[in-house]
Formats: structure tokens, sequence, C-alpha cells
């Protein structure tokens, strides 16, 4: 079956690798962790891979020292070292985060053109506000769902389906956009069209893996993608 986006009505948006990049300011928060619990250091390229599921998994890869957490991870360990992450992550501000080339511009005339929009991110909901206020972001979303705001998180299609609901859509006026492999089977696990974005955090993996129903390079490619079907 051949994917369309004419029906789109509403666009759920991933945060972290997809409208910004917060690596410099994660990597710098898990260093201070770490170094409080008199640990290792960490790299921002090996931080890059172990984004996307929110910030339990994201500190047990930290402490596994890799993608794949081990087994033996003593459980009081995590706990210090997430109250410290939490800590330095709330109070260093995100000076370090950037939006995107082209994500406000983009947001802006898919507003203008009749969208609505949200956010569907893993990152705990405590630190979303004040990013998206921080970076001139936060009047675009109508929705912010959190990591921790369901039972559930992606690729689990609860935050999807709890937007669709609200707004009273059906499967078919709801797009999926984000970079990870989370945000594309968390679309196709509630049925919903999905473009996936390259230029993010994905486990080093290609986005295309996922089967996104469109790859985008760069983040503007969306208006391409929703006027050419909203004019064919």
């Amino acid at each position: 079956m051949t994917a369309t986006f004419d029906s789109i009505k509403y666009i759920a948006f991933d945060l972290d690798g997809t409208l910004v990049d917060s690596v410099p300011d994660l990597a710098e928060g898990i260093r201070m962790a770490l170094a409080d619990a008199n640990l290792y250091t960490v790299t921002d390229d090996e931080v890059r891979n172990w984004i996307g599921n929110g910030a339990e998994i994201m500190l047990k890869r930290a402490l596994s020292q890799s993608v794949t957490i081990r087994p033996d991870i003593d459980e009081s360990l995590y706990r210090q070292v997430r109250e410290r992450f939490d800590f330095h992550y709330a109070n260093n501000g995100h000076s370090k985060t950037i939006v995107y080339p082209g994500v406000r511009e983009t947001l802006s005339e898919l507003l203008a053109a009749g969208y609505t929009l949200g956010i569907v991110t893993n990152k705990p909901y405590q630190f979303v506000p004040e990013i998206l206020a921080d970076l001139d972001l936060a009047q675009y979303f109508t929705d912010v769902i959190g990591g921790d705001s369901l039972p559930t998180n992606k690729p689990d299609p609860e935050g999807l389906f709890s937007l669709r609901d609200k707004h009273g859509l059906n499967n078919d006026q709801v797009l999926m956009v984000g970079d990870s492999k989370n945000d594309i089977l968390a679309a196709k696990n509630a049925g919903f069209v999905s473009v996936g974005l390259t230029y993010g955090y994905n486990y080093g993996e290609p986005i295309s893996d996922s089967a996104p129903e469109f790859v985008a390079e760069h983040f503007n490619q969306l208006l391409t993608v929703l006027s050419t079907e909203k004019t064919a």
C-alpha cells in the first residue's frame, strides 16, 4: 500500500535529535553525575548513541559504557547517578542545546497551514517545558508528552493514541516525525504514517532501516511532502 499524507491534521514530533541537538548538555550532565560517583568519563559521541529510550536507559548505557546494558548494574548506583544527573541537567541550563536549521521556520509554516502540532518524547517531562521555553519553541505546540507522562513510552504507541483520542482524530490523520527507530516503531505500532530524519540519533543505524513512509535529510522537507500530497 502506498502511504499518503493528504489526510494529516496532527503532527507529533520527537524532541532530541529531531527538533534540537541536545547531546552536549546531556553529555555534560552525565559526565558530572559520573564524576560525583568517582566513575569514568564519557564522550559526546558515546552519548549520542545512547539517547532515545529515556533517561534511565541512557544512564544505564553510560554505566555499561555501551548501548547494550550490562545485566549486573547495581540499582543503588544507578539511583545515585540518576539523582545527580537530574540535579546537574536541571541546574546547569541548556546553553549548548541548539535548534536544528529550519525547524522554527517550518513549524511556523505548518501552523499557518492549519496543522496542530505536539511533542511525544522519551525525555522526562520535567525538563521539557523549560527547554522549549528557553529555545523559543513552546508556542508551536498544543501538547507535550514526556517519557514519564504515561505508563509507557515509545516505541509503545500509548502517547500517540492519547493525542489521537484527545483531538478526536483517526489513524490516518496523525503523522509522527522523528529521528530514531523508537519514533518509527511507535508510529507503526499505532497504525500511523511516519517521517524519519537522517540527521539525529539512531544508535548509529540508518533511519531508513526502520522503513518510515518518508525519509528526510532536512527538517523543511516536511513542507514539500505535505504540500505535494495536498495538491496531488
